[in-house]
């Protein structure tokens, strides 16, 4: 059970072949800045997850956050198209990380497992007409660094060191490993 509002996490889940079903989790999330990205993350995936797993104890929930830092500062969802600009501007021709955080849970078994994946992203050097453009093709809104780097990521993005669907959402490579612990296998060979 995927409790993510996340298309683009569903979306990968699919495509290497597992079959779930969505929850919306029923909790915000939280950008405290006295924590670091890797806890600050880590805690807004417990924090998604645990209510699902206590509603569904014998599934296997998995919930999970993705949030970008450039300089230790944590950068997350943008609040309107003038923020996106400002994020992706700050962004420009430089290298950030990329952090998610994966948590997975069945309750009635007591078996929580959790970790994170950082990955480095470097964008291109844009000019602020390559900005406008590819902001009028993408919805900024809601993503963690106003950017996806599948679709039009080539556009900004110059290199990724590290896991290429973390910074879409969801480390897969890990994700896949935890999962078998649980007994959770793809249904079929799925393309990541």
């Amino acid at each position: 059970m995927l409790a993510s509002d996340s298309p683009r996490r569903a979306a990968l889940l699919a495509e290497a072949g597992f079959e779930f079903e969505t929850v919306s989790p029923r909790v915000a999330e939280k950008l405290d800045l006295d924590l670091t990205l890797r806890e600050l993350t880590m805690w807004n995936a417990i924090r998604k997850g645990i209510p699902v797993a206590r509603t569904h104890p014998d599934k296997i929930v998995l919930a999970a956050d993705t949030l970008i830092a450039l300089e230790d500062e944590i950068i997350g969802k943008p609040a309107d198209l003038s923020e996106a600009a400002q994020i992706l501007r700050r962004l420009n021709g430089r290298t950030h990380e990329v952090c998610s955080a994966v948590f997975v849970h069945r309750f009635a078994a007591g078996r929580p497992a959790a970790f994170h994946e950082i990955s480095r992203v470097r964008f291109r050097r844009l000019s602020k007409v390559q900005i406008n453009r590819y902001l009028a093709k993408v919805h900024p809104l809601d993503k963690a660094g106003a950017y996806a780097a599948q679709g039009h990521g080539a556009e900004i993005i110059a290199r990724i060191e590290g896991s290429f669907s973390n910074v879409v959402g969801l480390p897969m490579e890990q994700t896949r490993r935890v999962l078998e612990h649980f007994g959770v296998r793809p249904r079929r060979r799925g393309v990541s």
